[in-house]
C-alpha cells in the first residue's frame, strides 16, 4: 500500500512539473505517438477492409496478415529498424512498429463491420435501384460503423500500452521515467509512469466505447430497443377476441 502512496505523490509531486522531461510533455509525447500512428494505420488499413468486406476477395489473406503482423516483437522490430534506417531516423522506426501494431485490429473492424450486416439489407438496397457506390457509402459504412469503431478501440489500446518503449531508443513519452526508474531502481517512479499510463488506456477505451454507441444507426437502434412478442402471446390474444 506504501509504494501505492509514494506513486501517487510522485504523480502529484511539483517536481514533475521541471525537469529534463515535465509530466505534460511525457503525456503530449505518448499520445502523439498513440495517435499519429493509429491514424496511419487507419488510413492504410480501413479502405483495404471495406474492399474486402464489399468484395469478399482476399480475406484468407488479409486474416495470415493480421496474424502475422500481431506475432511481431514490437521493441524487437523497432530495435531493428533503427539499426536499418539510422539514428536519425529513429522516430519514424518507432511510428513504422507501432502502426503495424495498429494495422490488424483496425483491418479485421472493418471488414468484419461489412460482413455482419444482413445480405437481405444490401439486397434491398440494389432492388432499389442503388449503384454499388451507394450500397457502399449508404447501406456498408454506417451499418458496419460500430464494429470499425471497435477496431480503433482495440487498436488504440494496444499501442497506448505499447508505445512506452519508444523510451528504449530515446523518444521520451512515459516510458522514459519506467525506463529510468528501473535504472535507478526507483518503484514509486516505476509504478507513478504506470499508473498514468493505465489512465491513459482507460480514457481512451471510455471515449471510444461511447462514441461506438454513438455510431449506431438509428433505425437499428430503435429495432433493438422495440420489445418483441412472442408467437403465443399473438395467438392467444386472437383466440380470446369475440367472433
Amino acid at each position: 500500500m506504501n509504494y501505492f502512496l509514494e506513486a501517487f505523490a510522485w504523480i502529484f509531486s511539483p517536481d514533475r512539473l521541471t525537469g529534463a522531461l515535465p509530466l505534460p510533455t511525457a503525456i503530449a509525447q505518448h499520445l502523439a505517438f498513440t495517435f499519429g500512428s493509429v491514424l496511419i494505420a487507419a488510413l492504410v488499413a480501413i479502405p483495404v477492409g471495406w474492399l474486402i468486406g464489399h468484395t469478399g476477395l482476399g480475406r484468407e489473406f488479409a486474416i495470415f496478415l493480421a496474424g502475422a503482423a500481431r506475432a511481431l516483437p514490437s521493441l524487437g522490430l523497432i530495435v531493428l529498424l533503427v539499426l536499418l534506417l539510422g539514428v536519425g531516423l529513429k522516430t519514424e522506426a518507432a511510428v513504422v512498429a507501432f502502426v503495424l501494431l495498429a494495422i490488424p485490429s483496425i483491418l479485421a473492424g472493418a471488414y468484419a463491420g461489412f460482413e455482419a450486416i444482413d445480405r437481405s439489407v444490401i439486397d434491398a438496397g440494389r432492388a432499389m435501384g442503388m449503384t454499388p457506390w451507394q450500397v457502399l457509402w449508404k447501406i456498408e459504412v454506417p451499418l458496419g460503423l460500430p464494429l470499425l469503431i471497435g477496431g480503433l478501440r482495440v487498436a488504440t489500446l494496444q499501442v497506448v500500452a505499447t508505445v512506452t518503449i519508444a523510451a528504449y531508443v530515446g523518444l521520451g513519452g512515459l516510458g522514459y521515467y519506467i525506463i529510468q526508474g528501473i535504472a535507478l531502481r526507483d518503484f514509486p517512479e516505476i509504478l507513478g509512469a504506470s499508473i498514468v499510463v493505465i489512465a491513459l488506456a482507460l480514457l481512451l477505451d471510455g471515449v471510444f466505447a461511447l462514441l461506438q454507441r454513438v455510431v449506431v444507426p438509428r433505425g437499428v437502434a430503435a429495432g433493438n430497443q422495440t420489445p418483441r412478442r412472442s408467437p403465443g402471446v399473438r395467438s392467444r390474444a386472437v383466440a380470446d377476441a369475440p367472433a
